[in-house]
């Protein structure tokens, strides 16, 4: 809409924008979105198993356990909230890993499941060895490193309700 004191405003035409490099320097980045979840780079040793299981749905309890002890020592360093694992995780265990955060963030003057200051010393499982006991029970161990330090966790998974879950939890 148009008035008569209106002047018809000259446009300029920027350069257009250039596409971005895909080598930049002598550093060659792919920047191409992944779509895949990442895969954890755990190491996961087999101890010897009392009991026999097939290959397939070994490597799925192996893959679980890592994952489910990935989360519980960031629940435990107060960096994730504790209801992720309330489905895999019997009520004592449950309560217990929820006391432990409660703990550790208090001691850290933060609340459970909150981001903590810039570059925390994070935990991260670094290694997982598992020892299937039953068919539907399995004992882990992992090695965890928060910085340079490192610890261990113990747990034992047991099939509750056709379901695995963490029946016992140790940490060192």
């Amino acid at each position: 809409m148009s008035t008569p004191d209106s002047a018809e405003a000259e446009v300029i035409v920027l350069r257009p924008s250039a596409g971005m490099a895909s080598v930049q320097g002598a550093l060659a980045l792919d920047l191409t979105p992944r779509t895949a979840p990442p895969r954890p780079r755990l190491r996961s040793t087999r101890a010897s198993d009392v009991a026999d299981l097939e290959q397939a749905s070994r490597e799925q309890v192996d893959t679980f356990v890592g994952r489910y002890l990935q989360a519980a020592v960031e629940i435990a360093a107060g960096d994730r909230p504790v209801a992720q694992l309330l489905r895999h995780t019997v009520p004592e265990v449950f309560d217990a890993l929820s006391g432990r955060a409660r703990t550790v963030t208090a001691a850290g003057g933060l609340a459970p499941g909150r981001v903590r200051g810039p570059n925390p010393a994070r935990p991260v499982v670094v290694g997982v060895r598992t020892a299937l006991i039953r068919s539907d029970a399995v004992e882990a161990s992992a090695h965890v490193r928060y910085g340079r330090r490192s610890r261990a966790v113990a747990a034992r998974f047991e099939v509750v309700r056709d379901r695995w879950q963490c029946v016992a939890i140790t940490w060192g």
